[in-house]
């Protein structure tokens, strides 16, 4: 089922970042120019509410002691003040009731009997809006005071004010567009970047391309938000990337390098063999003998391949190892292969976690290596020990040891220094050993040992004791 997306969900980041911004901006100055337009409002009605306020006192004490009459001002047009005021009885039939200018309802005569409290009231006089206050007159029951004044001037006061902050409203919601496209523009320059650079690789599959980060701020800091990270995170998966694509390259490289001796070898010995008719019978076994030595070597090197190009451990494999038990049917099989030399083992048990299979081939590899560079009769030492809380297994010989110059390199593919020239093998051995260490956790190094030979130390972090 297709998931449904609104007409602003079809449309482009910035756009949706430009209208998401500008309508959040436009909206807080819309609600701040109607809270200060409600303001403006109730602050000049108020104004006008005390005036009638002090006008409806002032009356009442000029008309203190005078007759009862009802009107006391009738010019409702002026804009002076008092402009209207009558006094009011409780009474609808009292004297002076009748010709009264200003309406009069139930809730005035409940003031005047005293019911009801003062209060304000919008009344329209003759087409023209006023403002009325309707109060008891002070030591006289029986009484209301009705003062009333225009607040025309107050309306249109009111109504300019309405279109002065309508306008600055329209002009900051214009404003708030504009910074919102420019902030959506800003802040996704790094994403337009990093999408040019994503299309560039894939249209040219070079991983070197890398998005220019932004400059640095006053201090030498780099400005570190979201988006600037995550351009650094992409630079670093490029980088990655590229060193990946690099070491394909060198691995097939070197493999094409390393196989082109051994195939043309089994190619002449084949055609060599397929000339059987005319060899003697020592030159057609000689060349069998040559030729299955060399299919072997080739099968070798391939399946090494094969291990160094999958780079990880079968998960599911996993399991607690006892790793003394496990160095000593190593030890027992590199006896078997290698009988001129002499293996001793010093195993302390202990677990870890790993695949069996490939920790084997790792030590196997290593005692390989030992035994190819001991002297008849040289003696291979193994050691298993627990050390500052790590457990480390050393693989000691006593032959050449390894120079300066190929300590760095001892665990490159295809490496072989100037003394394993002219043994068997491969250059793989102890690059696998190197990866499989890794994918357990492990490191593997390698150093001169102090009274000669090569040592090889692999060490495993926060292993448990055997039982």
């Amino acid at each position: 089922m297709s998931r449904r997306t609104g007409p602003l969900g079809r449309r482009p980041l910035r756009t949706r970042l430009t209208l998401v911004t500008s309508a959040a901006v436009a909206l807080v100055a819309l609600g701040v120019l109607a809270g200060a337009y409600v303001v403006i409002r109730y602050e000049l009605v108020r104004q006008l509410d005390l005036q009638l306020k002090q006008q409806a006192g002032l009356v009442a004490q000029q008309s203190r002691g005078g007759a009862d009459q009802g009107v006391l001002y009738d010019q409702c047009a002026w804009r002076a003040a008092p402009a209207c005021a009558q006094i009011v009885r409780a009474d609808p039939a009292a004297p002076g009731q009748d010709g009264l200018v200003l309406p009069v309802t139930g809730a005035t005569r409940r003031v005047a009997a005293g019911t009801l409290g003062a209060y304000y009231s919008d009344i329209t006089h003759h087409g023209r809006p006023m403002r009325m206050l309707t109060t008891p007159v002070p030591g006289r029951d029986g009484r209301a005071l009705q003062v009333a004044a225009r607040s025309d001037s107050v309306d249109q006061s009111v109504e300019q004010a309405g279109l002065y902050l309508g306008g600055v409203g329209a002009v900051g919601v214009l404003l708030a567009a504009a910074l919102g496209h420019l902030a959506a523009r800003t802040s996704l320059r790094p994403v337009t970047r990093l999408t040019a650079t994503a299309e560039r690789i894939a249209a040219t599959r070079d991983p070197a391309h890398r998005i220019e980060l932004p400059r640095y701020e006053k201090g030498g800091a780099r400005r570190q938000d979201e988006i600037t990270r995550l351009a650094t995170s992409f630079n670093t998966m490029l980088g990655e990337l590229e060193e990946a694509v690099a070491a394909q390259r060198r691995l097939v490289a070197d493999a094409s390098h390393e196989l082109r001796t051994p195939l043309t070898a089994l190619r002449t010995n084949a055609e060599l063999l397929a000339r059987a008719d005319r060899l003697s019978t020592a030159q057609r076994e000689r060349a069998s003998d040559a030729l299955g030595r060399q299919l072997r070597e080739v099968t070798g090197m391939v399946n090494d391949l094969i291990e160094l190009a999958r780079d990880e451990e079968p998960q599911q494999l996993v399991e607690q190892v006892r790793l003394d038990r496990l160095a000593e049917r190593c030890v027992a099989d590199a006896r078997g292969h290698w009988p001129a030399t002499l293996f001793t083992a010093d195993l302390a048990g202990a677990t870890v976690p790993g695949v069996p299979a490939r920790l084997a081939r790792l030590l196997s590899n290593l005692l390989d290596n030992a035994a190819k560079f001991s002297p008849a009769g040289a003696m291979v030492e193994v050691r298993l020990a627990r050390t500052d809380g790590t457990l480390d297994l050393t693989v000691r010989d006593h032959g050449p040891g390894i120079s300066d110059e190929d300590l760095p390199h001892v665990f490159d593919r295809f490496y072989r220094s100037r003394q394993a020239r002219a043994l068997p093998g491969s250059g793989l051995g102890l690059a696998m050993a190197r990866q499989i260490a890794r994918a357990h956790g492990a490191e593997l190094t390698a150093e001169q040992a102090g009274t000669g030979g090569a040592l090889f130390r692999l060490s495993f972090p926060g292993s448990e004791p055997g039982f």
